[in-house]
């Protein structure tokens, strides 16, 4: 069995709205065995919903919509499955005594467009709506079956968890999906699947790379009769990538790269301290982002000028003015006065040319010296970041953490 989402929404085109309804969709159906190979967004206009409907009818089995079945003319969903499945709209006498029911509860007033909520595919069966106005569809025609259901947050996510996943589970017999997420960092996609090549040309299971900040995420799913064998099918591609990357795969599941070096601090009961001048505290923010980062994180400095770090670090004037802030010599000064000023077992620098301006032929935009300072001293290692001022900052961060990582796990 197979599904197909269609999100409905000019809004979401133009990028007002981030569309994370499909997103928890596609989280749901792996766990009744469901395949999910296409996804549509279509603006507010019946003719290309209808078209778009069409299409994933063609070709899935469920077809799940998002969106566009409030009061108002742009709310074309009930219309475009309508015509999509060749039947028509009816007006629902229940759905209309209940939407009058609730504004009379309600402060604003009652006013004519609502009854378009009333109106209804003939195939379609109403799903109540204990959080809005507009009812959820089940529209089964054909040997055809498409869900829909409202935008709202609020609205769509207890229905999905509630009636259409008891739907979902009256509906589909035996086969499930499992899926598991390895995250490695330091090494390129491109080298990445290079190495891995035959498991990613695999069927079942499936490898799928996906490309982060600094970071490959690697997606294991598998299809099997049960859960449990799913499961076990797993285990053997894992460990293959385990063994084919080593330390470079820093986690298995959700857990972030901050949360994998407050491990490793909290595991040595050290505690970490930054200094920052390109990034602007952007490292501190990842960390403490954490819960429970306060463990390990004594806290951190944004040092952007000359005279805050030689003041605040101690970062001699002779290496400012023979060397620049960014250097290596700058770079160590920098980490070791942090771990100093703090009282820190760990420190990390970063400081560089973040552009868009200030490069030169020496030093261009997007030079970034990181400093570590831990047991045996200080450190640094010279990055080019070539990307836009923000990326700069964020792949300096990211790199700050891979080096750091690195550096505890020397022991």
């Amino acid at each position: 069995m197979t599904a197909e989402i269609v999100s409905v929404g000019t809004e979401i085109l133009l990028g007002q709205i981030v569309d994370t309804n499909a997103q928890q969709i596609g989280q749901l159906l792996p766990q009744f065995g469901i395949g999910h190979f296409w996804r549509q967004t279509v603006g507010d206009n019946l003719d290309r919903l209808t078209e778009a409907l069409r299409l994933a009818l063609s070709r899935s089995d469920i077809v799940f919509t998002i969106g566009g079945l409030g009061p108002t003319q742009d709310d074309l969903t009930r219309d475009g499955i309508a015509r999509a499945l060749d039947d028509e709209l009816i007006h629902d006498p229940e759905i209309e005594a209940h939407l009058r029911d609730l504004f009379r509860h309600r402060p604003e007033a009652w006013v004519g467009s609502q009854l378009r909520q009333a109106m209804r595919p003939r195939c379609s069966t109403p799903l109540p709506n204990p959080n809005g106005t507009a009812p959820g569809l089940i529209c089964e025609k054909g040997g055809k079956t498409v869900i829909a259901l409202p935008g709202p947050k609020g609205e769509f996510g207890p229905m999905l968890e509630g009636p259409v996943r008891d739907y979902l589970a009256r509906r589909t017999q035996g086969g499930a999906i499992a899926s598991r997420v390895l995250r490695v960092c330091g090494i390129g996609e491109a080298a990445i699947e290079d190495r891995i090549r035959h498991l990613i040309d695999g069927s079942n299971p499936t490898v799928a790379p996906y490309a982060k900040i600094g970071e490959v995420h690697l997606r294991v799913t598998a299809f099997a009769a049960s859960r449990e064998e799913a499961e076990r099918m797993l285990e053997p591609v894992a460990r293959e990538i385990r063994e084919a990357f080593g330390p470079a795969v820093y986690a298995e599941g959700s857990q972030t790269l901050e949360e994998v070096v407050l491990d490793l601090l909290r595991g040595r009961r050290a505690t970490l301290a930054v200094a920052e001048s390109c990034t602007g505290g952007g490292l501190g923010h990842r960390i403490t982002a954490v819960p429970g980062s306060s463990d390990a994180f004594v806290g951190g400095l944004v040092t952007y000028s000359n005279e805050a770090k030689a003041r605040l670090l101690g970062v001699p004037e002779s290496v400012l003015s023979e060397h620049g802030a960014v250097s290596s010599q700058c770079a160590e000064a920098m980490a070791a006065g942090a771990a100093r000023a703090l009282s820190a077992d760990y420190a990390v620098s970063i400081t560089g040319i973040a552009g868009p301006a200030g490069g030169t032929e020496e030093k261009p935009v997007g030079t970034v010296w990181i400093g570590s300072y831990g047991p045996g001293g200080a450190r640094s290692a010279r990055f080019l970041f070539r990307n836009s001022r923000q990326g700069v900052r964020e792949r300096a961060v990211q790199q700050a953490l891979i080096l750091l990582r690195e550096r505890l796990l020397e022991g």
